[in-house]
């Protein structure tokens, strides 16, 4: 909706409650069907015919709590009815490469749910989640850091979204030894991905009402790689002059999230600095456990939780079942606005937020004692 349209929606509603204030209750609401009770309800999504088809979405558990984790979202999906039905297949982190069955089905259905991969530290294996990002082009992460209401956390109005560029940079994978005991490890930054990360980042602010846009940066000593990053962001930043633009480096973003984290709002940056950033971001706001995120190209999607910080693979959290749900909910709330399904994601999003609130139920990371399960039950009675 347009904003100019927004007060003359609150001036005919204030005109009609003060016209209509002799009439009953039951007489309102139907004259007003988006002012039912004491719910507020925005003005009606039409859709397009054929949009409640059911999609396809690939399904992958991964590894550690991730089997957890997906069962949670498969379970709740199904009680809200949700038009999405799932391709599940196998895959691990310790395999070679992706099976091309589960290739062609992200390739098909466009939109992908993924638990946790691990990744071997050392040795010859590549990680599968860069092998997915590489193949598909997904060349935007995305992961949204904020404050859940009722969970407190030591800095409030904590609402950052980090957007990262997922295709180059130190994860080129460009390593070889030049003589035994040394190591020669590349970084690649291109004109091509600098830019086009750019444009989505301020696409995104422009689209959600944001009004900064943070470039971090290590430019005063990559003076060629980071460079470049920048000079494609101050570039792009002059086609959006109702958004503000800025630059830190990343040593001092660091320090300035933890001291600060508020003064944020949208932050772009390279690859191995997202990823840093991303997961400080995510503990300072309430952990890795309730952080949403996706990662997305021009043609396909990926979502996964936000920020993972190495509680794929825990083993307490897989045998006491207790591994925290909400982050990989909250993405598939993201998921389903992707699908166009705005409804579906609005109900599942107050469901996670009331229970969040309520406190009743929690699991260890967030101060309680609740397994997934529980967790998940109390999300479905919470469904409106």
């Amino acid at each position: 909706m347009a904003r100019r349209s927004l007060p003359i929606l609150k001036h005919l509603l204030q005109t009609s409650k003060t016209s209509s204030s002799s009439s009953s209750s039951s007489s309102s609401d139907l004259l007003h069907p988006f002012v039912l009770g004491n719910s507020k309800r925005s003005v009606t999504y039409m859709p397009r015919p054929g949009d409640g088809t059911p999609r396809a979405v690939t399904l992958i558990p991964g590894d550690g709590i991730g089997p957890l984790v997906t069962g949670a979202v498969e379970q709740v999906m199904e009680a809200m009815h949700a038009p999405i039905y799932f391709e599940k297949y196998e895959v691990h982190g310790d395999m070679t490469k992706v099976p091309p069955e589960v290739m062609n089905s992200i390739t098909k259905n466009k939109v992908c749910l993924k638990g946790g991969l691990a990744t071997p530290v050392g040795g010859g294996v590549s990680s599968l989640n860069v092998q997915l990002r590489k193949e598909l082009d997904l060349y935007a992460s995305l992961v949204n850091c904020f404050n859940l209401p009722g969970l407190p956390t030591r800095h409030e109005n904590v609402d950052i979204v980090v957007i990262r560029e997922n295709t180059e940079g130190e994860y080129a994978g460009l390593e070889h030894e030049v003589v035994p005991g040394v190591v020669e490890s590349l970084k690649v930054i291109t004109k091509f991905c600098s830019e086009r990360i750019a444009k989505y980042a301020f696409e995104y602010a422009y689209l959600n009402n944001r009004k900064k846009v943070t470039a971090v940066h290590k430019a005063n000593i990559m003076k060629l790689a980071d460079g470049l990053f920048l000079e494609s962001c101050r570039e792009v930043a002059t086609k959006y002059p109702g958004i503000k633009y800025n630059e830190i480096i990343v040593d001092n973003c660091c320090m300035q999230l933890v001291s600060k984290p508020e003064q944020f709002d949208v932050m772009v940056t390279p690859n191995l600095y997202g990823n840093l950033v991303a997961n400080t971001a995510a503990g300072i706001a309430g952990g890795t456990g309730v952080m949403p995120g996706g990662n997305v190209g021009a043609d396909h999607a990926i979502f996964e939780q936000g920020a993972s910080a190495g509680n794929v693979g825990n083993e307490k959290l897989m045998e006491q079942k207790t591994a925290n749900p909400v982050a990989l909910l909250l993405s598939s709330a993201m998921m389903l606005r992707h699908l166009q399904f705005p409804s579906f994601a609005d109900r599942l999003e107050t469901a996670v937020m009331h229970v969040i609130s309520e406190g009743k139920y929690r699991t260890k990371d967030l101060g309680g004692t609740s397994t997934t399960q529980e967790v998940v039950d109390a999300v479905i009675a919470s469904l409106d």
